[in-house]
C-alpha cells in the first residue's frame, strides 16, 4: 500500500521496524541516500536484508537531466527534451536515442539491484514549470513515438515501467510541487492532446502508471490522484488499464490540499491508486498509522514490479554496445551545455 522514503545513507533501527510493517510495499531513494555506488549498494543491502520478499520494491526516479538522483558512478543523462530536439532533423535516430537512454538508465539500476525507475514522463512541454525539459517534445504525437521507444528500453534491461504523470500536466503554468496546477481546458482537449501518449504506451506493455497532482475542473474537482473519475472511469474502464496505479508523493505541497496525511492517504486508495508515496521520512509514521488496519497491496500484484534479468556492473562496463550507447547520449549532453 505504501511506498516509504528513509532519510539517510544506511537504516536507522526506527526505519528498519517502519520497512517490516506489511503496509510497506517498497521503499522510493533520493539523492540524500546516495554517496557513492559502493554505498548504494550496501544500502540496498540493508533494504534486502529486512525485506527480502517480492512485496517488496526499491524505486527512484532517475530520469536524466534536473531529475537525476544517483550521478557519480553512473552515466550522466541529459533530459527527455533533448532526445525530443532530435526529432525535428532525424526522427528515427531520435526513437533509438529514446530506447538508448532507457536501457542505460535501467541497467545501471539493475545492476545496483534497484528495481524501479518511475519513469518515463509522458507529459507535454506545454509550459508547465515543474515538467519543463522532463518531457520529451509538445507534440502528443512525438511524444507517444518516443514513449513507447523508452518504455522497450527500459524492459530490455529487465525493468517495469511507470508512465507518468496521468492523465498529463496540461499547459498550466504553476508549479505543481508548490500549489495545486489547475487546467481549465474543455475535456475534448483534453482527452485529444494528453491522453494519446499514455494510451500507447499502455499498448507497448507499461505495467504502472504515476497519477498527476493537477486538477482538470471539466472532468472533476478532485485532483486526478484522489479522482475515482479519472482512475476508475478512465484509466481503468474506458482505457483499460490492470496494472499498478502510483498516487504521486502525497507529502509534496501539492498534495496538502486534501488535509493531513491519513486524509491524502484515504483519498487517494479510495480513488483507486494501488500504491502511495509517502517519500518524507517525517511523515512515515502518520501514514504508517492511517494504514494499519489496511490489507496490503496484494504481493503478486507488487512482484509485477520487481526487476528481472540484471547484469552486474562488471558485465556492463565490458559491453562495447552500452559504451556506443554513452556516447550516443554524453553527444545529447554535450549539445545542450555547448
Amino acid at each position: 500500500m505504501l511506498l516509504i522514503g528513509v532519510a539517510g545513507l544506511t537504516l536507522s533501527a526506527h526505519e528498519r521496524e517502519q520497512l517490516r510493517a506489511p503496509q510497506v510495499s517498497g521503499v522510493v531513494l533520493f539523492a540524500r541516500n546516495f554517496a557513492s555506488r559502493e554505498q548504494l549498494l550496501q544500502l540496498v543491502d540493508e533494504l534486502r536484508e529486512v525485506r527480502g520478499d517480492d512485496a517488496f520494491i526499491i524505486a527512484v526516479d532517475q530520469e536524466g537531466g534536473r531529475v537525476q538522483r544517483f550521478k557519480d558512478g553512473f552515466t550522466r543523462l541529459p533530459a527527455l527534451a533533448r532526445i525530443g530536439a532530435v526529432w525535428a532533423q532525424d526522427a528515427k535516430h531520435a526513437v533509438a536515442l529514446a530506447e538508448e537512454h532507457a536501457w542505460i538508465m535501467a541497467s545501471e539500476l539493475r545492476a545496483c539491484d534497484i528495481d524501479l525507475s518511475f519513469a518515463p514522463v509522458l507529459d507535454l512541454a506545454r509550459g508547465n514549470l515543474a515538467i519543463g525539459d522532463r518531457a520529451f517534445a509538445a507534440d502528443a504525437a512525438v511524444v507517444s513515438e518516443l514513449g513507447q521507444a523508452y518504455v522497450c528500453g527500459m524492459h530490455l534491461a529487465g525493468m517495469a515501467a511507470t508512465l507518468k504523470h496521468f492523465p498529463g500536466h496540461g499547459s498550466v503554468l504553476a508549479d505543481t510541487h508548490r500549489d495545486m496546477a489547475v487546467d481549465d481546458r474543455d475535456e475534448d482537449l483534453i482527452r485529444r492532446d494528453d491522453l494519446p501518449p499514455f494510451v500507447d504506451a499502455m499498448a507497448s506493455g507499461a505495467e504502472a502508471v504515476m497519477l498527476a497532482h493537477v486538477i482538470y475542473p471539466s472532468m472533476d474537482a478532485l485532483p486526478a490522484g484522489q479522482s475515482p473519475r479519472w482512475i476508475k472511469n478512465v484509466l481503468r474502464d474506458e482505457l483499460g488499464f490492470a496494472g499498478i496505479v502510483f498516487s504521486d508523493d502525497i507529502s509534496m505541497a501539492a498534495a496538502q490540499a486534501a488535509g493531513g496525511v491519513a486524509a491524502r492517504i484515504k483519498a487517494h486508495h479510495d480513488a483507486g491508486c494501488d500504491l502511495i508515496l509517502a517519500c518524507q521520512p517525517d511523515v512515515v509514521d502518520q501514514a504508517l498509522d492511517a494504514v494499519r488496519d489496511q490489507a496490503p497491496c496484494d504481493p503478486e500484484r507488487v512482484a509485477t514490479l520487481r526487476g528481472t534479468v540484471a547484469s552486474t556492473w562488471a558485465s556492463l562496463e565490458d559491453n562495447p554496445q552500452r559504451d556506443a550507447f554513452i556516447a550516443h547520449v554524453r553527444a545529447l549532453a554535450d549539445e545542450e551545455s555547448a
